[in-house]
This record gives C-alpha cells, structure tokens and sequence, in this order.
C-alpha cells in the first residue's frame, strides 16, 4: 500500500473540502509548469504519471484532470495511452497538446502527423463558443509545439478553434475539452486565463488552498516521517536545498546537520557566505566540508558532461557518508535530505516517469550511487 503523502493528509483532516486538479504526466518537459499555474490559481494540485492506476481519485479526490504534453506520437506502437479510469471518471478534463491527441484517440478520433508542424508562436481563431473561452476575444496568439495533428473529433465533439496549420486548434463537449496549444507557458498569454476558467467555471472549484497549509503539511509529514531519527542534509546555498533545510530545521531541529561541501567549483566567497547564512543567521548545526582536492582529482581527465555529472554525484554523497560517520556520534543518521524539484526529475527522465525524453542528469536525481547507504527525504 502507498504511504500516506503530506498532501493526502491535508486534504483529508482539512474542516473544509479542499480544491485538488490532477495532472496527468505524459513526459511534458512543461508538465509541472502546468502544476504550478493550477497552485497559483489556489487549487491544489498534483502531477501523476500516466500509468497511475484509479486509486488517485480516491487518495486526492480531485475535481478535474488535465493531461499534459509529451514526446511521443499517441498512434506509434508503444506510446503512452490515456487510462480507461480517467474517461470513467466522469470528471472535467482538459487535454494539452498530446493530451489532447491522447483523448481523441482514446475516444474513436484520428490522430496523424501533420503537414506543417507548428513550433513556435501562432493566431488562433475559435469557431464555436466553450467555457474555456470565456472572456478571450475571437482570436488571440498561443504557443504550439506539436508534429501530429486531429484529424477527425470523436463523435459528439466538436471544432473549437483552428490556426493556419491546425484545422483542430481545440476541440470540446461539455466539460471535456482540449487545446493543440500550451495555455501554461508564458508564450500564450491569455493561457492563465483558460486555465482558470478551467478549474473554476468548468470543475468548480472555489480557489480554497494555499501554500500556507501546504508548507504546515510537509512540517508535519517530515516529523511523521523522521520520527526520532537524525537527518544529515546536503545544503549547497542554492534555493532547492535551502528551502529543504528550512522546512526540515523547523519539523526537528537540531536533530538536522547540514553539511555544506566545497567541491572547487563555488563562487568567489559562497562558501563564507553560506556558512554566516546558515550557521550563525539560522542556528544550524552546519558542518564545513573542504573537499576540493578530491573532486578536482575525481573530475581529472573527464570530458563528458554526463559522466561529469555522475561523477559529481557519487563523490558527493561519498563525502556526505563519511560526514555521517564524524558527526554520527552515539546515534547514527537515517536519513540524507536534499532539495529536488519537479524539473530535476523531470529533466533526468527517471524510471518513475517512463514517458520522459532525458535532457540532462542531476547530480542529485541521476547521479546517486545503487549502494546508498540512507534513506532519501525530498520534501
């Protein structure tokens, strides 16, 4: 069985039903951009891969889906498909360029390639009203990025919108609707609007979450996580980690240590400001580690820029584990926390998101060694 997430136990001990979209991940490299829109417009969201099984309604009881872009060719033989449960869920749903072509297609439609395939800015003109559209004028400029087109609309469905090189801009039925474009980036300007009218004229949702409740959540599922255990945590000054240790440093206090590592290749005095920021600013216990020396030598002679990366970070964690044992003292750390976002995850293309083309490895997604010897936390 999953474990309960912090999320999950925000939704269900909220006094209030709280406002949750999904995002269904079919390997968008702008998927959790999407994510992020649907939080700024305080509904709570999620991203799920596109293999999720049904239990996701019950666990997050959402009041839309929306399917996001991806790589592939919904018609070529082992593509990613639109779950049958998302249909029968009787739910809203908006589809984003695959997305859409994965709900056609799952629906009787005809997807093919396109003739003129569309990269970059584009003018779509709506044919037929929806309330997707509310309030947007009868044309306005979008972003596309897509080599397949709908050919043919599933039965009942109809045309919504065309540009010059889509005939199918958007297609809808009721509360079921898909764009060819991506209202999400900031190249469709008019796209925080539709997605608003998304979650709220069409789901219904009232804009009821806040990132307020969430940080409290994550508080909470660290302390429920980590228990009485210790925490050693790998702070390189950046956002990511920061923000890690700031949440974890709050849920156990000084049963974290961050360990900050010089590997050689910092900025001009990052290293002092780092350890006056976090040390004597926040009160952290941090532990200084000077290993220039051992990863200039690891990255001797080493040219390419994965293998650089991985390199990186099986030296890191190499150092980390061996700050464990200096810092363990009587009661040895459990857990090694770092600080990862959707895009790292994203970007590595890992076996959790097999719809995913590899950009690059993170260091801290891609590079970990089989053998580590803690138990990760990400909050």
């Amino acid at each position: 069985m999953q474990a309960e997430t912090a999320a999950e136990r925000l939704l269900k001990e909220s006094p209030t039903q709280v406002d949750t979209a999904i995002v269904i991940d079919f390997g968008s490299q702008t998927a959790q951009v999407i994510v992020r829109r649907v939080r700024e417009a305080n509904v709570y969201c999620e991203l799920v891969p596109y293999d999720a099984d049904a239990t996701v309604l019950d666990r997050l009881k959402p009041k839309g889906i929306i399917l996001s872009g991806g790589p592939e060719s919904v018609y070529a033989e082992g593509a990613p498909q639109l779950p049958d449960w998302v249909i029968g869920s009787g739910l809203p749903i908006l589809g984003i360029c695959y997305g859409m072509q994965a709900l056609a297609h799952a629906l009787g439609g005809r997807v093919a390639p396109s003739d003129h395939r569309e990269f970059g800015p584009a003018r779509v003109q709506r044919v037929a009203e929806h309330a997707l559209f509310r309030d947007l004028p009868a044309e306005f400029d979008v972003w596309m990025s897509h080599g397949d087109r709908i050919e043919q609309v599933p039965d009942g469905w109809e045309p919504l919108a065309v540009s010059p090189a889509s005939p199918m801009a958007a297609m809808g039925v009721a509360t079921r609707v898909g764009v060819q474009f991506h209202p999400e980036v900031a190249h469709t300007p008019l796209g925080r609007m539709m997605i608003r009218n998304f979650l709220f004229d069409i789901c219904g949702c009232t804009g009821n979450w806040t990132s307020g409740s969430f940080i409290d959540a994550t508080i909470a599922d660290i302390r429920h996580r980590v228990g009485d255990d210790r925490v050693l945590l790998a702070l390189s000054g950046g956002v990511d980690s920061s923000v890690a240790a700031a949440l974890i440093h709050r849920a156990i206090g000084d049963r974290l240590t961050p360990v900050f590592v010089n590997n050689g290749l910092l900025r001009e005095g990052e290293a002092e400001m780092v350890q006056e920021v976090f040390g004597r600013h926040f009160g952290m216990n941090l532990v200084y580690v000077d290993a220039t020396d051992r990863f200039l030598g690891r990255l001797r002679g080493v040219t390419d820029p994965e293998e650089k990366r991985k390199t990186i970070g099986d030296e890191f964690i190499r150092v980390f584990e061996r700050a464990a044992v200096e810092q363990s003292g009587t009661k040895p750390f459990r857990f090694l926390a770092q600080g990862t976002l959707y895009p790292d995850v994203i970007e590595s293309a890992t076996p959790d998101n097999k719809a995913a083309h590899k950009i690059k490895t993170h260091h801290n997604v891609g590079g970990l060694p089989e053998d580590l010897a803690f138990d990760l936390i990400e909050p």
